[in-house]
């Protein structure tokens, strides 16, 4: 099998992925709480039973600024898990939490943020969700902690399936304790290895939350605790994505057309930004959708499996995808297949400042021929 990819490959690949997320085709899946700017709903995954059920899992948030403090709005208010046994057509909700459901005596939950919903090997369901706690920063940085917020980490429950999670279950998963330069974990991805081992991507940002890293932790087959394994899975790009590269989806590319013959590859999914604050821009320069100041526009990495985390840029000097609405909000890509096709799912900028969860479903002879 070849490890080698073309300039052939490389157009093939972005037009599938363009068609997979498509931004004008795409139609909403969940309303956030209000249709204003400052209410989302994402953050999340959809995965595919084994009766053939589609679980979705996200957060709602409402108006609010962390960069202000807590006092500024609600910000991430609830998770939810939803149910869809027509293929992706409708999406009901079957429980939520707030965050006084997810608070402990010690760990008093302020905001809600990236889920992430896994079927283990044992058969459990597990829901990876991070919260933000009232927890002071270290020492040597704890003046830069902003009234009412607190420390980002992860935790996790388990129940017999998504609509059945045991609040009971509630336990940590990982926080940061060393080194404040990574001390917000956050944004969990979760997917299982043929070898049983689980992979956690997930989010980390440092004290002063000028940028952000994808992160990398395994549980080995037959463990219960997850081992850091690296704090940049894979480094931030040069351009549009400098500042920040937090991956949302890990997908293995259909092995059809001109794939067929290559050894096995897989596309990272990322949100990128190129500064935290937002940019004054010169009136007769190009005028940048919001994203390049928040992590609100999306790219994609292409990698051999056997090399990983070794991963090659789709998105070199732009982003991939970017709303045509609002303020060209488009993160959070998730994809997950079904008999019909792929489904990606992501949160989309809206006209009324709103970012619901979006999905477009590419029909399966589609994949096909944007691969052939």
């Amino acid at each position: 099998m070849s490890t080698t990819l073309t300039d052939t490959h490389r157009a093939a690949l972005k037009r599938f992925l363009l068609a997979l997320v498509d931004q004008s085709r795409a139609r909403v899946l969940v309303e956030p709480n209000r249709r204003s700017a400052g209410f989302w709903f994402g953050g999340g995954n959809v995965v595919r039973d084994r009766d053939g059920v589609l679980w979705l899992c996200g957060r709602y948030r409402n108006v609010g600024d962390s960069r202000t403090g807590l006092a500024a709005g609600e910000r991430g208010l609830e998770c939810a898990v939803f149910a869809s046994r027509d293929g992706g057509q409708s999406f009901q909700k079957v429980v939520r939490w707030s965050k006084a459901d997810l608070s402990r005596p010690d760990a008093e939950v302020v905001s809600i943020e990236g889920t992430a919903l896994h079927l283990a090997a044992d058969g459990q369901w597990e829901l990876f969700i991070s919260t933000e706690k009232a927890w002071e920063y270290p020492e040597e940085v704890r003046d830069y902690r902003k009234p009412g917020c607190g420390v980002w980490s992860i935790d996790c429950l388990r129940g017999p399936s998504p609509d059945r999670l045991d609040s009971a279950s509630l336990r940590p998963v990982l926080r940061e304790t060393a080194d404040a330069a990574y001390l917000h974990a956050k944004d969990p991805v979760v997917y299982g290895l043929p070898d049983g081992s689980t992979h956690l991507m997930f989010c980390s940002h440092p004290y002063c939350w000028s940028s952000a890293n994808t992160s990398l932790a395994v549980r080995p087959a037959g463990a219960e605790g997850f081992q850091l394994v690296s704090r940049q899975l894979v480094p931030r790009g040069p351009a549009w994505d400098i500042a920040s590269t937090r991956g949302t989806c890990r997908f293995p590319v259909p092995r059809v057309g001109l794939f067929a013959d290559l050894a096995p590859l897989s596309i990272l999914f990322y949100d990128g930004l190129e500064c935290v604050r937002s940019h004054e821009e010169n009136a007769r320069a190009v005028c940048r959708p919001r994203g390049y100041s928040c992590e609100e526009l999306s790219g994609a990495m292409v990698g051999f499996d056997a090399a990983f985390p070794e991963f090659e840029r789709l998105s070199y000097l732009a982003p991939l995808f970017i709303s045509p609405c609002g303020t060209g909000c488009s993160r959070y890509v998730d994809v997950v297949a079904t008999p019909a096709g792929l489904l990606a799912t992501w949160q989309q900028g809206q006209d009324d400042g709103s970012q619901p969860l979006v999905g477009h479903l590419l029909p399966s002879a589609e994949v096909q021929r944007l691969l052939s």
